[in-house]
């Protein structure tokens, strides 16, 4: 397989003033606030923001997971100019697993423990093909020596607890894979998996990205990954994209005060004379009360009245860079010339 160039210019992934609410016994819980973004094929779009953000249930929503009943949707999301939100249940099967993949948070849960690693796999491959379970198998195997695992063809016959972490965690890439499709989802892949082999699962995404020209949308909380793998980056907080931009130029000229807490509360960034890390005072916010201002507001070292007042459209930082605040002049002086940007830059 050749590699080519990310980010070609066709545009993979669309996603259009979605939003999404969940009814239950306490009320109405807003869990997107009209998110709009896009993925190129052959760029990997990273989303980065605290647990409770909207990360994992955008994804949720994409591949058409969530719950038929207690949930509302609005919006748009296609998938190469096809309609996700209206599809059919049996069109989104379709969909799942074969033009879109997806690693789920955990692989220590994800797999099935009573089936081996070569059914597993070979399931996803029959199911979207419709081949032989010889075939199937010889496709499992050839995903294993994919994702470069050692002695692959013993591994088809193993079980999951028979395997590490790691190995588990390049089980559930190769099932993500083994129908090429167009569009990988990555929810925080390196979960529960020590730093060496972190790396290993990340350089793994990225060189298959480049071989097989696949779009990825990274989910992590760790900026430092998205410093060295993702193209593009937005910033979530509260149900609400806060700001997004190309990873060079955000690290570069982080334009959101919530941007630039993620940033400075980074080992290395910005440590105080104590030798503690910064913080981000209080909380995210209940999601089941209206928030007609700034969500970030209460905790943003810019507030100003002003931010309680209906938010406005994104405003252009720079060139596909755009921030969800009025104070992005004051957050960027702020920060200009300090160890949060030095570290990055």
């Amino acid at each position: 397989m050749n590699a080519i160039s990310p980010a070609t210019g066709e545009t993979i992934l669309n996603v259009d003033n979605l939003s999404l609410e969940f009814f239950g016994s306490s009320g109405t819980v807003r869990a997107l606030d009209d998110i709009s973004f896009s993925v190129k094929r052959g760029e990997i779009l990273s989303l980065v923001g605290e647990s409770g953000c909207g990360k994992s249930v955008t994804a949720m929503t994409i591949m058409g997971l969530l719950p038929k009943h207690g949930a509302r949707v609005q919006g748009t999301v296609s998938l190469a100019g096809e309609s996700l939100l209206n599809a059919s249940e049996k069109r989104m099967r379709s969909l799942r697993g074969n033009r879109i993949g997806m690693i789920f948070q955990d692989p220590m849960t994800s797999l099935n423990p009573v089936h081996t690693i070569g059914m597993q796999i070979g399931e996803t491959v029959r199911r979207h093909r419709g081949v032989s379970w010889q075939r199937a198998r010889a496709r499992a195997l050839e995903m294993l020596e994919f994702v470069r695992i050692p002695d692959a063809k013993n591994r088809l016959s193993a079980y999951p607890h028979e395997l590490s972490g790691g190995m588990r965690q390049r089980v559930m890439i190769a099932m993500a894979l083994a129908c090429d499709p167009e569009l990988l989802i990555a929810d925080e892949p390196t979960t529960a998996l020590d730093v060496t082999v972190q790396a290993q699962v990340l350089e793994l995404i990225a060189d298959l990205r480049a071989e097989l020209g696949m779009s990825v949308i990274l989910i992590t909380h760790d900026l430092g990954v998205v410093a060295q793998h993702a193209d593009r980056m937005l910033v979530m907080y509260a149900g609400r994209i806060v700001e997004q931009a190309p990873v060079e130029a955000l690290f570069a000229h982080p334009a959101h005060g919530y941007t630039a807490g993620l940033l400075q509360s980074l080992p290395g960034a910005n440590v105080h004379e104590r030798g503690a890390l910064a913080e981000i005072p209080g909380a995210v916010p209940r999601l089941d009360k209206p928030m007609p201002g700034c969500s970030f507001a209460p905790r943003c070292a810019f507030r100003t009245e002003a931010c309680e007042h209906p938010l406005p459209p994104a405003v252009p930082v720079g060139p596909d860079h755009t921030a969800r605040c009025i104070h992005t002049d004051a957050v960027y002086r702020a920060v200009a010339g300090t160890d949060i940007v030095k570290a990055w830059t």
